[in-house]
């Protein structure tokens, strides 16, 4: 949600415009956001008395018949637009599929659309949304690690274009982010896995605590889906829960001063530099969180032989990631690709190479004035490295599949899916996604954070510009979410 001032007056050969954007938009922690129970949602759309969702067809296969069920439970008509969004059908042409679904709708000016799913799918239709009319308010609903870790943070939306990423985009706020981690029980551990190295991004380089939370319960924390799977600790769920929250709140704090992203040196961008070419060269591309992982990796062998991070920490952070399965090395991470990515993200940077690594940990430093043949040197070394530890530094189901690419309708993946629905009881043994969801209703506390947070279960958040009950966030305060304001 933004708003708009501004100013003009005369000069001596024309005039001179000056204006001024607020932007802000909220946060809310909740457990079950399509439970009947929980009318925080639905009262977002009680104006409209009726709801247009964008969604991927995993998501709907599986919590297609709640939606539906809460929302007429509500008296909202539901329409909703399925699609296949991953990063080869990240395109125009999806947008406008997307786009063409809000004129059949109807969509009447600031009415919101509801996007539900994960890290793509808030991308693409955050976009639609962003052109249509210029600004066409959503709602988000964030379903993968990563899109409730990371893309949710973010105000960016965008689509590729040709054979780059993201080149096409915009930058648009939505109403409200509604962070519902009972989705991650229906999550295929490879995709957890993939958005485990987000964290170890953020916490690495700014938020220490953080990082010794993920070293301590690393592989507690993947398997159990972050504390959500049946049968998890007490002591995994808590620490999960306190992970989730005090790592958006760090992201957020990082990134809303700078949402526009006129400031380029950024603590997040630490493993964006050659990430990019990892996810386009190999024939079958990498899932972001080992690209990432990978980029993260190299560029702390090159901090380690600058001085800037110690050999002990070095070693801390290479065994998390090889613990995660995430992926240290590629077979063609080469001098070329090298070459390559640090071209096209100079360009990107303003000519600065702006490479935000740990030193020490928990704390970040840029570094720029780095020579070609220095890097090269520290990839030989870093190879080397990476030699010594389990799968030569390769990752565990560090390859995209069909719910990444879009390859294909997604058959493929639904029974990876599938069986991870039916693991958290979700799904009848006799049930498919095609059919969608019978019968289920989550339990479970607000997010898991009764012994860490009082909750407000309000339903005044959707309406009055979605103030939360305090001007500030508390991490481990009252308030069921956090506050974003530019």
């Amino acid at each position: 949600m933004s708003d708009f001032k501004a100013s003009v007056e005369e000069t001596k050969h024309g005039f001179h415009v000056e204006g001024y954007e607020k932007i802000e938009y909220d946060f809310t922690f909740i457990d079950g956001v399509f439970d009947i129970a929980n009318p925080n949602l639905a009262d977002c759309y009680k104006k409209w008395g009726r709801v247009l969702a964008v969604t991927d067809k995993n998501v709907y296969g599986i919590y297609g018949s709640k939606m539906k069920r809460y929302f007429d439970h509500y008296n909202l008509k539901l329409k909703v637009h399925q699609t296949s969004i991953g990063e080869k059908a990240k395109t125009i042409d999806t947008f406008l599929e997307i786009a063409d679904s809000m004129t059949e709708f109807g969509i009447i000016r600031k009415e919101p659309v509801l996007v539900v799913g994960g890290g793509l799918v808030t991308d693409v239709a955050g976009f639609a949304c962003a052109a249509y009319r210029r600004n066409t308010n959503f709602i988000r609903v964030p379903t993968t690690v990563i899109g409730l870790i990371d893309a949710s943070v973010s105000i960016k939306v965008a689509v590729n274009y040709g054979r780059y990423k993201n080149r096409l985009g915009a930058y648009h706020a939505p109403l409200h982010t509604f962070l519902d981690f009972t989705f991650l029980r229906t999550l295929p551990i490879a995709q957890v896995r993939n958005g485990f190295a987000e964290l170890i991004k953020i916490s690495s380089c700014s938020h220490s605590h953080v990082f010794d939370l993920l070293d301590r319960f690393c592989e507690q924390l993947i398997e159990t889906k972050f504390g959500r799977a049946d049968g998890s600790r007490t002591d995994v769920r808590r620490a999960a829960d306190i992970i989730n929250r005090e790592g958006i709140y760090e992201m957020l704090k990082l990134e809303t001063p700078n949402l526009h992203e006129i400031g380029l040196d950024r603590v997040i961008a630490y493993g964006h530099t050659w990430s990019p070419m990892h996810e386009l060269i190999p024939e079958t591309p990498l899932r972001h969180g080992h690209a990432i992982s990978i980029d993260m990796a190299y560029s702390a062998t090159l901090a380690k032989q600058r001085g800037l991070l110690s050999d002990k920490e070095h070693r801390r952070l290479f065994n998390l990631f090889s613990r995660a399965g995430l992926a240290i090395d590629h077979p063609q991470f080469d001098d070329e690709v090298l070459d390559k990515g640090t071209a096209a993200i100079l360009k990107t940077r303003d000519g600065l190479l702006r490479l935000a690594v740990p030193s020490p940990l928990g704390s970040c430093t840029f570094v720029n004035d780095v020579s070609p043949q220095e890097l090269k040197h520290a990839l030989k070394a870093h190879k080397e490295i990476a030699k010594t530890y389990p799968r030569q530094g390769a990752g565990i189901e560090a390859y995209v599949d069909s719910s990444d690419t879009g390859y294909t309708d997604l058959e493929t993946e639904n029974l990876s899916v599938e069986k991870a629905a039916k693991e958290a009881g979700v799904l009848g043994e006799r049930q498919s996604i095609k059919n969608g969801l019978n019968n289920y209703e989550m339990n479970g506390n607000v997010n898991g954070h009764s012994n860490l947070l009082r909750i407000n279960a309000g339903t005044e958040g959707c309406t009055n510009g979605y103030a939360m009950d305090s001007p500030e966030a508390h991490v481990n305060g009252p308030p069921n979410g956090i506050k974003a304001e530019a």
